[in-house]
């Protein structure tokens, strides 16, 4: 590799990771103002116009907070845990193709960090990875309710995580490949041969299934357990301030950032659009790639919507509740939607 390269790629990974955490952080804005809309209230409204700077205000209070580690603490792992978690956090975009390749002359510049053949192994093994961060956390506090909540946490996690690998299994039967460069790629466009190139309408259940999983594994509402304030005071990261809070709930929007972006890539066609091909003839290459972008993102952004709508909408579930979901419905599910895909490939295709 040239080191021109290298240096595209460098950039391309410091964009990546900066997007990230802009995103991260307007998403603490979102998340109040949709709640605020569907609450009938203003919500932010005092720093800056229409309070666009309060993760501004909220970031530099999280510095300017009093770092406070419980005596009782085990000193080192409460420093690991929030930093591992926001570090697996953010290594997942890396494997996401944002985009096709931009042509500038005779060089092409990936929209990915990297294409490796086993990406959507590698997202798994990072999701995995996350939750050692909420655990570690929550047993180094020497917490009751960091424990439990921390205990929640890898619970939920194991449960769902094979739900969400059925799941996967279903769409790599369809797809026939582990790459999510080469999903996105089989998603050209939006129509062709009479079909529909999507993956959400070849594999609507596993989709639905995914969604739900992709909920468990972020900790989000409905199945925000973990951190169930009426319960666990404030969960596995009760005991924590300053920016070890910060970095936990920075992961947890990172999350769901890199959550979305996955879902768009694998059933909605990520970068790919209706008409693309006309509209590379048209406007150019590279114009068509640049909006193929931006349409990615919107993808992504409803997702987040999306996230941030169940939430104040549907009231959280009770533990067992939550258990036998993954373990009795998702999974017998999953099963059957693998065995549907492997009939209709069977007779059908």
């Amino acid at each position: 590799m040239e080191l021109l390269d290298i240096g595209i790629k460098f950039i391309l990974i410091v964009v990546i990771f900066l997007i990230s955490l802009v995103v991260a952080m307007y998403s603490t804005y979102a998340e109040r103002k949709v709640a605020a809309f569907f609450q009938d209230r203003v919500g932010p409204n005092r720093a800056g116009p229409w309070g666009i700077l309060q993760p501004l205000a909220d970031g530099g209070k999280m510095f300017m907070k009093e770092e406070i580690i419980p005596t009782r603490a085990s000193g080192l792992l409460f420093i690991v845990g929030p930093s591992l978690a926001i570090m697996t956090a953010c290594i997942g975009s890396a494997v996401i193709p944002w985009g096709q390749s931009l042509q500038f002359g005779s060089r092409t510049v990936d929209l990915q960090v990297t294409d490796i053949n086993v990406g959507i192994l590698y997202i798994f093994g990072v999701v995995s990875l996350g939750v050692y961060g909420i655990m570690i956390g929550g047993w180094a506090s020497n917490n009751k309710y960091s424990l439990l909540g921390a205990i929640r946490a890898a619970s939920q996690n194991i449960s769902y995580e094979v739900s969400m690998g059925l799941s996967i299994i279903a769409l790599i039967m369809v797809s026939g490949s582990l790459s999510l460069k080469d999903i996105a790629a089989q998603q050209h466009g939006f129509w062709a041969n009479g079909y529909f190139t999507w993956n959400f309408f070849k594999q609507p259940l596993g989709f639905i299934i995914f969604i739900v999983c992709a909920f468990a594994e972020t900790n989000r509402s409905p199945f925000d357990l973990p951190e169930c304030e009426t319960e666990l005071v404030g969960g596995y990261h009760t005991e924590y301030s300053s920016m070890k809070l910060g970095f936990y709930l920075f992961a947890e929007y990172i999350n769901m950032f890199i959550s979305s972006a996955v879902m768009a890539t694998l059933y909605f066609g990520g970068y790919n659009y209706p008409f693309m091909d006309s509209v590379a003839a048209s406007v150019g290459p590279n114009a068509a790639v640049i909006l193929g972008v931006v349409l990615m993102f919107a993808k992504v952004f409803g997702f987040i919507f999306f996230f941030m709508w169940v939430r104040w909408t549907i009231p959280r579930f009770r533990y067992d509740q939550l258990m036998n979901l993954g373990w009795r419905t998702l999974i017998p599910l999953a099963i059957f939607n693998i065995v549907l895909t492997g009939l209709f490939m069977t007779f059908f295709k």
